[in-house]
């Protein structure tokens, strides 16, 4: 999106997806509209290969693409002789294991190998052996490293998709006994994974082509293996390399953090990289001017500590309050509804609760529309919604019971022939109108249990409190009113309010990491019996209900003090995609990968403003911070921004980490 043509390049989503399809056509591109019939085939992933799938391909478009079968790799598998197997899976020790477990005992026809990180040489030995073991070279039909180690869940944000989870996280990054090796792992992860964001022709595409594509792979290592032939100075000549033109960054990050050693190795890397001309991931004249140097991309790289008080936030938008008060992952929320007790007798086990799962995906119009608009908004449009709907149908209803009229007469008759092109028309939207109705049905559902997590927890009164701390604006009531009503919100909602009042009071981590272990031992003695909020008893209530609700539990009009703002991570982007100078982003440093090593200070800065970003957050994201991004971007015309980190979490998740170094 970078400009001109580019400008209507397809989302990082989009890109993915294509690159997913690709590979499941065995690595060959996915022509739209084919005609001819798809080769049938099994797609073995692990967990993390079941991740990066699921939030972008359905079920049905798995078979569209011929998936009749898709089974995690250590799941017991029967043998298919006659149908070839699309593996997708991390190159892990017990991942290659069960791999050569397959080969040795034919489970398939062929095996098509995709990788989702680079493969060591030495496990690919591995392969090797066990595919000569079992006679089963000529079976291996492809290789690939697809480097695509990473989720997208929106157009324009992504997460890390690591081995180890643990390794990246908040809390291992922050450990105060964490070693000097220890951390040299976490941050060479983290930048090896940021590295193959610029192999690609713009930002956006992120993944637009196989980075490496070994053809011949087995027939190579059986020479190795037979004849001995060691590798000379120049082991890339027998392999197949193909990049497109790439975008080298210039680098920015805040100095003393996380991201400032994520950045040094990510500026080692792409330098090492552009002076490799054997295996670069930059083809062209990438050292000099380059086609592209006009429109580098701005990698803003942010340290989680830099905002310490947005993820603990109480939301109220859309999607980040259904992150934070639902169980929602991977687009993927999943309620719990009672089945009711009423008729039960007394001393009878309570009822099971019925389970569902909704997808929130892009092809859900109302969830693309609405999941950025405060909750009381969303109430409003499901009720309109539902107010169309009704009325559609109810048209329906009346052109067929007109069409139904028998006896002659001729006004019956005249009003027949009036509306008959108008019932074919109605009939013909009915699959639309069925559609709207299921959508409406979701959203109803999703929207109430919202709502009793709001109504049970006073979570409109949080959500205003915290945004008139994080905005200075004067206090209507002593933190201690809240913290001290029985009924408002759980200790753990208590425990973010203060954490974020102090947040914004006071600059001590280490202070901070005491308090919230203090306030553990506290509450752990206040906490109840835990609540089941977000199941109701019965049937969801009519969403004209909810609107009314909503409307009693916040008026719109309460908010009207509540300005939109840029969070932190949004005002550093903006000072440095803009150029502007600010105290809170004047000492960034600044690495520009193109340039030969020397002083910092030295090197000649662009002076433009910058039309692409990718900001990355070290230490984790958030939809409140992606939110304020998507927001951002809307009154810069012409800009793209890209939300990354390196894991995704809701307010719960968080506090379980800080607790966790509490205790340290």
């Amino acid at each position: 999106m970078v400009g001109g043509k580019m400008a209507a390049a397809a989302s990082i989503r989009e890109r993915q997806t294509v690159a997913l399809k690709r590979m499941l056509n065995f690595n060959v591109p996915h022509v739209k509209n084919s005609t001819g019939e798809p080769v049938w085939k099994v797609l073995i992933y692990d967990r993390f290969g079941q991740d990066i799938i699921s939030p972008l391909l359905s079920v049905k478009e798995l078979r569209d693409m011929g998936i009749t079968l898709h089974l995690l790799l250590h799941s017991d598998r029967d043998p298919i002789p006659d149908v070839p197997a699309v593996y997708f899976v991390m190159p892990s020790e017990e991942n290659i294991d069960r791999m050569c477990q397959d080969l040795r005992n034919q489970l398939y026809e062929s095996y098509y190998l995709n990788f989702i990180s680079a493969i060591s040489r030495s496990k690919l030995e591995d392969i090797a052996n066990a595919a000569l073991a079992a006679s089963a070279v000529t079976q291996v039909a492809k290789v690939f490293d697809q480097y695509l180690n990473f989720i997208t869940l929106e157009d324009d944000m992504f997460v890390l998709c690591n081995q180890n989870k643990e390794l990246v996280s908040y809390r291992a990054i922050n450990r105060p006994d964490i070693t000097d090796t220890e951390m040299e792992t976490v941050m060479d992860t983290i930048s090896s994974f940021l590295k193959p964001c610029f192999n690609l022709e713009i930002i956006s595409t992120f993944v637009d082509s196989l980075k490496l594509y070994i053809p011949s792979l087995f027939i190579f290592l059986m020479l190795v293996y037979f004849m001995n032939i060691h590798f000379n100075k120049n082991p890339i000549s027998w392999l197949i390399f193909i990049f497109k033109i790439g975008a080298v960054p210039i680098i920015r990050c805040s100095r003393g953090t996380a991201a400032e050693m994520v950045a040094v190795k990510l500026d080692k890397k792409l330098r090492e990289n552009l002076r490799d001309a054997r295996n670069s991931l930059f083809t062209g004249d990438t050292l000099g001017a380059g086609q592209f140097s006009f429109q580098r991309p701005l990698l803003v790289l942010v340290d989680r500590n830099v905002d310490l008080a947005t993820p603990l936030h109480h939301t109220w938008t859309y999607q980040a309050l259904v992150h934070d008060v639902l169980d929602f992952h991977l687009n993927r929320v999943n309620l719990e509804e009672s089945l009711g007790v009423e008729n039960s007798p007394a001393g009878a086990r309570p009822k099971r609760k019925n389970k569902k799962s909704y997808d929130l995906t892009p092809i859900d119009k109302f969830w693309q529309k609405h999941k950025g608009s405060p909750f009381p908004e969303v109430a409003e449009s499901v009720q309109q919604e539902l107010e169309y709907y009704r009325a559609q149908e109810d048209e329906v209803k009346r052109l067929k019971s007109i069409m139904g009229l028998e006896g002659e007469d001729e006004g019956a008759i005249s009003m027949i022939s009036d509306n008959t092109a108008k019932l074919t028309s109605a009939v013909s939207s009915l699959p639309e109108l069925l559609e709207k109705k299921r959508l409406i049905d979701l959203h109803t559902n999703v929207a109430t249990a919202v709502l009793e997590h709001i109504k049970a927890r006073k979570l409109d009164v949080y959500f205003e409190y915290e945004e008139k701390i994080m905005s200075k604006t004067t206090l209507d009531k002593s933190l201690l009113d809240i913290i001290s009503d029985p009924d408002a919100g759980t200790p753990e909602d208590k425990m973010r309010l203060f954490l974020i009042y102090y947040i914004s009071t006071h600059n001590d981590t280490d202070r901070l990491l005491l308090i919230i272990s203090l306030f553990d031992r506290a509450f752990a003695k206040m906490a109840s019996a835990p609540t089941s909020y977000g199941s109701t008893t019965t049937k969801p209530m009519g969403i004209f209900m909810i609107y009314r609700k909503m409307s009693i539990c916040l008026s719109l009009d309460n908010l009207k003090f509540l300005k939109w703002k840029n969070l932190p991570v949004t005002r550093i982007l903006d000072n440095l995609m803009e150029m502007k100078s600010n105290p809170e982003t004047d000492d960034y440093r600044y690495f520009d990968p193109k340039m030969l090593r020397g002083n910092e200070s030295s090197v000649p800065r662009n002076k433009n403003p910058f039309q692409e970003a990718i900001v990355f957050v070290v230490g984790g994201g958030n939809y409140i911070e992606y939110q304020n991004l998507v927001d951002y971007r809307k009154g810069k015309q012409g800009k793209h921004v890209l939300y990354g980190c390196s894991e995704l979490f809701n307010a719960t998740q968080f506090m379980r980490q800080l607790s966790q170094l509490g205790q340290k």
